[in-house]
């Protein structure tokens, strides 16, 4: 069974749309720039891809907001994009057959911070009533399914950064296996907290760079480290006898989605990167698809030593010759590291760049480190003509998710 895109949303530090975000990934904008949301003077941090003065209206009006964490707000706004896209409001569908699934992978940690504070400052009885719910994860997913009258299954998943990739996984195999006829389906994060990024940094994963242009730099030799990004992205997916019976407009398909672990290590990738080749080729399997047919590959791209080496490795495991003719890209080059988030606004990407001809450029990248060996679109984004993308989320516990998308074979484009 074909499992359709029908609606896209995000919200990112280049766009507040998902035709925003592309449109800006495809001009090379740069996203990073000096945190304001963190100390960079108590962190020693000092690039973050923020989403500059973010407001959820109308989405979200300002006593709702007080109600939510920021990553919720996000969550909502991206949703709410997507599911007006797909004009699924409008088809008289069944809230029954219908679910929500959300990846995050530390949900309201901004809130716990600040109400740790609270408590320490002004005692226990000081602490919200909305605390717990504006802090665990799957508060979001249930925020979105009420919003909508969403009574099929309602879940959120954590897997780290691959958490946005995982939840599409799982929302495609519930329609491909025909539990459910449409699934509105992303992930959210915003952690900009002193809490959050010392962790980070103190893992020595962050880069130190004083230089926002010169922070998240993927495949550069000159590479130290990932830079904390933020925002949402949300898909409604749907089967194709549900698009077809009310006529939807499809954006593209999903074609395929495979999980591996590495069971190596609980931060560092497996050097060889065979599990990750592994879920790759999985993914190509489960597409139906020869690898010679994927064209583009959106990589996990973090701009770390380990991960940027471990990827390159894995694509040319499981492509072999055909690596060399791939386009492969890091849009976190532009974006930072969105963490539970990434996945699924990469996918988005992933499908603009198929239906628009574009593949989005890595930026920042002079010169490519020795173990890096591939076409990673340096510096300007290059055309594209392929039906099939991949994209690669991975995520600390060892987790590697891929996702297959194929383009809208009746044109598609949005820009």
């Amino acid at each position: 069974m074909n499992v359709c895109i029908t609606g896209m949303g995000a919200v990112s530090p280049i766009g507040m749309s998902a035709v925003e975000s592309f449109s800006s990934a495809a001009a090379g904008k740069c996203g990073i720039g000096a945190p304001t949301l963190f100390s960079a003077e108590e962190t020693q941090i000092f690039a973050a891809g923020e989403v500059k003065d973010f407001n959820p209206e109308p989405y979200v009006n300002k006593r709702e907001a007080k109600r939510m964490a920021r990553f919720t707000q996000m969550a909502i706004v991206a949703a709410a994009q997507a599911w007006e896209q797909s004009g699924l409001q409008n088809a008289g569908f069944d809230p029954e057959r219908v679910g929500v699934v959300l990846g995050s992978g530390m949900g309201g940690l901004d809130v716990i911070c600040e109400q740790h504070e609270e408590l320490r400052t002004n005692g226990p009885r000081s602490v919200s009533s909305l605390f717990i719910p504006k802090t665990i994860i799957n508060t979001t997913a249930g925020l979105i399914a009420i919003r909508y009258g969403l009574v099929g299954p309602c879940y959120s998943l954590v897997t780290a950064c691959a958490s946005g990739a995982d939840a599409i996984g799982h929302a495609y195999y519930a329609i491909r296996e025909g539990r459910l006829d449409a699934v509105l389906v992303g992930g959210a994060e915003s952690v900009m907290t002193e809490l959050a990024v010392q962790g980070f940094h103190q893992m020595g994963a962050l880069s130190e760079s004083t230089d926002p242009a010169r922070a998240s730099i993927p495949f550069d030799k000159e590479r130290q480290g990932f830079v904390m990004g933020e925002g949402a992205a949300f898909l409604l997916i749907e089967s194709e006898e549900s698009a077809r019976k009310r006529g939807a407009a499809v954006l593209g398909t999903l074609a395929g989605y495979a999980q591996t672990c590495d069971a190596h290590h609980i931060t560092a990738p497996q050097p060889e990167g065979k599990q990750a080749a592994r879920a790759m080729a999985e993914a190509i399997r489960d597409a139906g698809i020869a690898k010679e047919q994927i064209g583009y590959i959106n990589a996990h791209g973090t701009s770390t030593p380990l991960n940027d080496a471990g990827e390159s490795a894995a694509i040319e495991t499981c492509f072999g010759e055909h690596a060399r003719r791939l386009k492969v890209s890091s849009t976190k080059s532009m974006t930072g590291h969105m963490l539970g988030a990434a996945g699924a606004f990469e996918a988005v990407l992933s499908l603009l760049a198929l239906n628009e001809g574009i593949a989005p450029p890595t930026i920042g990248l002079v010169e490519e480190a020795e173990e890096c060996r591939l076409n990673y679109v340096k510096g300007k984004a290059q055309p594209l003509d392929c039906d099939y993308a991949l994209s690669n989320s991975f995520g600390f516990g060892g987790h590697n998710s891929c996702l297959v998308l194929k383009k809208q074979s009746n044109g598609g484009k949005l820009l």
